[in-house]
Parts: structure tokens; sequence; C-alpha cells
């Protein structure tokens, strides 16, 4: 039992709250009983219990132990101060049919097929305007169990009789802490409600078309680019990796909510890595996003990426190691919109506006300039694609069943609203349909499409020759290039310094007095976010896109964000860290330094 983090007796408050705890499992196993304990009485009395015509057995099941729930849960009268009935109650489920394929060495190291299905249990007990998910204790509302892989109605039904029972013990638990600490607590500074108020939508799209994809097709597809990367003796991994999945996402409430999301996805990842004399580790990877399998690019387009990654490999391993530098730079369009949804993205999140502990950079912004006047960010999730190309971001309904819609968040460069939850903050009380999560985690708002217009866009020749000028003025030998970034990470608690790190892959020194540009390597972008933001002098005429996951405190969920390349007046740089090993001190086989025996030097 976790101690209640409070200035009074822990000793005595867990005391406490380990007994009602266990009142509540007491009260669960005795007013919510098993499903086939009630399964005649329910089929007797309840409507909501008949299979609707064309309804799938599972959303059915669902909603039928869902509305059992409700009426079982918690106590009435005097007993309902300890024991009461939850005002909110949530299934949703994740059923999940995936193929994953991954060839190293020009050789298949792993290939499987899986098939998982598992339920979300949120249960909510008090009012909207206060509940067991209050302040650090939003989790005790979930539970997550697997479910039965096939339609059979009364095993799923009894799983998630199980799941509920689980799931109303912890919330009971929660809401009991909530209740204690906020008679010991000061006043917070954001006193909104934990739960907004939205219309529910009942939603049945069209079921996905059946995953198929041909498995030795793709498997000899992946050995031969995996190969590839065996004509170059310095690159000592390789890994590609391609991933088809067939997903519906289920969620049904207690409000009316009645939702089924089906989406297909394909994904090819090439990630290559060598190191460097001096013990550094470089890595380049490429991923390729589409619908499905048989959309992804052809093998060529695939297998010419490949070998442009593994020869810039080998340049970056004799590339000099750069200095700490402030000064400008352009961040091509693709580095562009990593920098933008790590700098800003994560800070127009709604959840990080409210609590004690959140650094609430644009908070209280609202309506005023927070970017230069010619930028405006959009997040749209109901877009697919973009200029032809999948966007990774793309769904229908978030998971708190709420339908996606693109936010207008900052127009003209002032802030206009936050990526919205179903958890309110003082500027904003209702849902934007951005509450995300991956399963086993409790939604927040997150990103989807992250999208930047510009209207002061220049031809990319152009903002190259306005990024010489600028380096001129500032008196500097030189300004960079960001041609590529990998990811980055952004702090948001008010306990550390409001600051980021991105990391790029691909870097160039681009000379005032006219020298080619010179590849370096060894470079970390570091800064707070209104200082990066508000340096941005113009943007490229053409925007590129990034497709990536996400990992924050609600999952790792996949995102999109979309940019042109930007020319910024200030930009500040440090080493990366440098490791110690040394490279693969034995040649690798079969190659040109490593042969031996017989075929090695013969007569």
């Amino acid at each position: 039992m976790r101690q209640i983090k409070t200035n009074l007796c822990g000793t005595t408050r867990t005391v406490i709250l380990a007994c009602a705890c266990a009142a509540a499992l007491l009260a669960v196993s005795a007013l919510y009983a098993p499903h086939n304990a009630l399964a005649a009485t329910e089929a007797a009395s309840s409507p909501s219990s008949k299979t609707v015509a064309g309804d799938p057995v599972l959303i059915n099941a669902l909603d039928t132990e869902l509305k059992r729930a409700m009426s079982s849960l918690g106590a009435d009268g005097a007993a309902a101060a300890q024991q009461p009935k939850p005002y909110f109650l949530s299934y949703a489920v994740d059923d999940d049919a995936s193929v994953n394929i991954t060839a190293e060495y020009g050789a298949i190291s792993s290939s499987n097929q899986s098939h998982v299905r598992s339920v979300d249990v949120q249960v909510r007990l008090g009012s909207p305007a206060e509940d067991n998910t209050h302040g650090d204790h939003r989790t005790s509302a979930l539970t997550t169990l697997p479910l039965p892989l096939t339609d059979d109605r009364d095993a799923v039904a009894r799983s998630l009789w199980y799941a509920t029972n689980r799931g109303y013990a912890r919330a009971l638990n929660g809401f009991l802490k909530v209740k204690t600490e906020q008679q010991v607590r000061a006043k917070e500074e954001d006193s909104s409600a934990d739960f907004s108020v939205e219309q529910p939508r009942t939603d049945m799209l069209p079921p996905a078309p059946a995953l198929v994809v041909d498995h030795a097709a793709w498997e000899q597809r992946l050995r031969e680019i995996s190969k590839l990367f065996t004509q170059f003796p310095d690159i000592f991994a390789d890994q590609v990796e391609f991933q088809a999945s067939n997903e519906t996402d289920y969620f049904v409430s207690s409000e009316g909510q009645r939702v089924d999301t089906p989406s297909q996805t394909a994904r090819l990842v090439i990630v290559a890595r060598t190191r460097a004399a001096d013990g550094m580790d470089l890595f380049r990877a490429e991923t390729f996003e589409a619908q499905s399998a048989d959309r992804l690019p052809d093998q060529k387009t695939i297998a010419d990426k490949a070998i442009a990654m593994a020869k810039n490999l080998e340049e970056l391993r004799v590339a000099p190691v750069t200095q700490p530098f402030s000064g400008p730079a352009i961040l091509s369009g693709r580095a562009a919109a990593v920098f933008f949804h790590e700098v800003l993205g994560h800070r127009l999140e709604g959840q990080r506006q409210r609590g004690d502990q959140e650094g609430q950079t644009f908070t209280k912004l609202m309506g005023k300039p927070i970017l230069p006047s010619f930028l405006s960010v959009a997040d749209d999730p109901t877009l697919s694609t973009f200029q032809g190309r999948a966007l990774s971001g793309h769904y229908d309904f978030d998971d708190e069943g709420q339908a996606a819609r693109r936010v207008e968040l900052i127009r003209d460069g002032v802030l206009e609203t936050f990526l919205m939850s179903r958890e309110p903050i003082a500027s904003v009380s209702q849902s934007n349909g951005h509450g995300r999560s991956e399963s086993g985690h409790m939604p927040t708002g997150r990103q989807g499409n992250l999208i930047v217009t510009s209207s002061k866009s220049v031809p990319e020749s152009v903002l190259r020759q306005m990024l010489i000028d600028e380096a001129k003025r500032q008196g500097k030998p030189y300004g960079l290039y960001f041609e590529d970034i990998s990811s980055g990470f952004a702090v948001t608690t008010r306990s550390s310094p409001q600051a980021f790190q991105v990391i790029p892959l691909v870097v160039y020194r681009v000379y005032v007095d006219g020298r080619p540009d010179e590849l370096v390597r060894g470079v970390s972008i570091v800064g707070t976010p209104q200082a990066a933001l508000n340096s941005i002098l113009a943007t490229g005429d053409k925007q590129d896109i990034f497709n990536g996951i996400c990992g924050a405190e609600s999952g790792s969920i996949p995102v999109s964000a979309v940019a042109p390349a930007m020319l910024v007046s200030q930009i500040e740089t440090q080493r990366q860290a440098q490791g110690t090993t040394r490279p693969p001190i034995l040649p690798p086989p079969n190659s040109a330094a490593g042969q031996s025996g017989p075929d090695k030097g013969a007569n």
C-alpha cells in the first residue's frame, strides 16, 4: 500500500486506506456478481442485453456488461459514502492483428504473426468536478486486462466482470486518497474539474479489410535490403523491420458512447550503425509509412535509400567532431518538423497547463503571440495523407471516443488553444478530440498531425543565401544546416529547467567564404523554447513530413509533423556524449580485409 504524501501521520493514513480498500473489495464481490450468476436475470430484465442484428458479438458484450456493472456497483443510502456508485464507466478494447518480420545481415532474424486483444476499464467515482483521478491519482481510474481472442460472449463477459471488479476497487482506493489529501493540502492553482461533459457519439464504421501479407515475398525483400549493408565493412549493425497491422478499437461508455474505429497501417524501418575511430556511435534511420503493405515504396526506391544511408554513415565516420556553436542555422523541413514537435507541440498539450509540477510555459499566453507573426500551427488528425504521403498521426476517434478534429493552435503567431483530452484546464473546458494513449495508459492531450504553415516563405536557394548573410552579419565563419534529426526530448516540469534537446543525424557547416559545405558529427541542439521559437527569421517554400512514435506519460503513440525548412538567427549546440569503445577489431567475414582460408590469396 503506497502511503499518502502528506505532513500528517503516514502510518495512520495508510491503515485507514487499507481498511477502506479491503471494504471496497468485499463490497465489489458482494454487489457485482459474475456474469453467469446473473445471466438469466439480466437477459429477462434488460433490453440492452439483446443482440442487435448485424452488431459484432464483442461490442454487444461490452455494452451489456457495462450496463450491468453500472446498475450493480456501489451502494445506496448511508453506505454510499463508503461505497459510492460510479458516475462514469467505460470499456476501451484494442483488437490488433499484426505481422512483424525483421532481417539482419541479409538473413531473417524474426518472423511472426500475432493477435492481441485487451481492455482498458475506466472507473470514475465522485463527480466530474472532483473524482478519483484528481491530482496525482489519474491512474487510479484505469485497469487493463487481456480479453479472449474469439467472440465467445460468455468468456468475454466473464473477463469484463473480473476486470471491472478490480477497477472499482482501485478507483475506490484512489477516491479515498483524494478526499483525504483535499483536507490537508493548500489551494490549487487550477481548480478545474477532473472530467469534461461531452455529447456521446454512436459510430460503427465498416470493418477494415482482412490483413493479408505475403510472408515469403516480404521476407525475401527484407533479406535483399539488409544484405546491401554487407558491402560496407564499417557498418557493424543493420536492421530492417517490416510491420503491418489491422487494428480495431472499440469504445463504449456509460454516457452512451458506442464507437468502433478500424484501421490498417504498414511500416518499413531501416536502421544502420557504425562507430568512428574515437568511439562515437553513429546511426541513420529511415521510415516508410503506408496504409497497407502493397502501398509501400517499390524495392528499388527502398534499396537506393539504404545505399545512400550506408554511404552517408561512411562519410560521418571520418567527419570532424563539431565544437559548441551559437549562431544562425537552417533546419530542413524534416528537421524542422521534429523541432516543432519537441519544442512546441508538447508544451501545447492540455494537461501540461495544470498541476503544481508543470512548468506551464504557455499557460497564461492565450491570445498573445508566441511565434513570429508569419507562422501558424494546427493539429489535424483527420488527414490520412499529405501531398500523397501517409501520415502516422491520423485517427477517426481519439481514445476517449471523441471524434478527431482539426484544431487551430496558433494563428499568425498568436496562441489560440491547447490540445485537449477530457481533462479540463482553466482556459479550456472541453475536449477537442486529442485524448490519446497506448493501451494500458490513461489518455491525455497529445499531438496527432502537427502542421506548420508560413506566410513568409522563400525558395531553398534564397534561404541558404539568407543563412550566409546572417552568419556574416554576426561575424561567424559559417552557419549550420541540419538535414536530418532523429529524435529529442522536452522537459516541461517546473522542478527542472524549461529546456529541450534535439539529436541531429546529418549536419553541415555552410561557410560564408564560399568553401564547400562540410559534414560534421557529434552535434546536439539545446535551448529554451521561447528563445528558440522567436529566433525564426523565414521559412522555405516546401513542406516535409516526419512520421514517428512519440513516448510520454500516456504511452507510445504514432505521430506526424509537417513543416517547411526554417532559418533561425540563433541556435545553440553542444557536443554529444562520446563513447570510448573502439570499433570492431576483427574485420567482418567475407570482406576484403576479413577473408581467410584457401580463398584468400590463392594462386
